[in-house]
């Protein structure tokens, strides 16, 4: 709890003195709060979140929905390459991504449902919605995974050109794959296949070993 006083109090700004006056509480006690955390009065701490713009529970006990990568780094990373085949192993059947394209506003990232179907990327989309990229043009997709206990992850990444899946049979059986339901849920009638172009994967873990 004192980091997060602390690091959101210096996010907005605000000097310790601004804080205490507007929590209501002595700068003494905002020090000591922010020094020590530990068991403060309720009131106090509801006081304090208020003036720092944050729910008290996040206050108290962290955000539980924050993105990850919030823990500290291991001491001796080792970031190394995947081969093609580790990639499609880590993407495995399907799961959520990000889907980078352009568009005329400019460079999007968004999150999609996705399938790996034949050593491609698949995913559904709204015909007219951000995501429709036309056929032929280049997209990039990429996932990952963090574990912040044992301080390690991967992240792959696919580069190549849109196709529009419109075959009957093939829509099909796509829609009937476990994962092809989307998160976003709506009308999404639309099946884009990225045929890549190149497939490409790092891996972070901690060293091991006398160095």
């Amino acid at each position: 709890m004192a980091t997060r006083a602390t690091l959101r109090r210096e996010q907005l700004g605000m000097t310790r003195e601004e804080a205490a006056e507007r929590a209501g509480m002595s700068v003494a006690y905002l020090r000591h709060l922010e020094a020590m955390g530990g068991d403060f009065d309720p009131a106090a701490l509801m006081r304090l979140a208020a003036t720092l713009e944050m729910p008290y529970e996040d206050l108290v006990e962290g955000r539980r929905d924050a993105a990850p990568g919030r823990s500290p780094a291991a001491p001796h990373p080792v970031l190394m390459q995947l081969t093609e085949r580790e990639c499609w192993n880590r993407l495995g059947t399907h799961g959520i991504g990000r889907l980078g394209l352009s568009t005329d506003a400019g460079p999007v990232v968004l999150p999609v449902n996705f399938l790996v179907d034949a050593r491609t990327v698949v995913y559904r989309t709204d015909p007219g919605g951000a995501a429709a990229a036309p056929a032929g043009s280049r997209l990039a997709f990429e996932t990952d995974h963090i574990d912040e206990q044992l301080k390690n992850g991967w992240s792959v990444l696919v580069t190549g050109s849109a196709d529009h899946v419109t075959d009957p049979d093939a829509v099909r059986s796509l829609s009937e794959r476990p994962g092809a339901e989307p998160w976003a849920g709506g009308v999404r009638s639309l099946w884009i296949r990225i045929v890549p172009a190149r497939v490409s994967g790092r891996t972070i873990r901690v060293a091991t070993g006398p160095r």
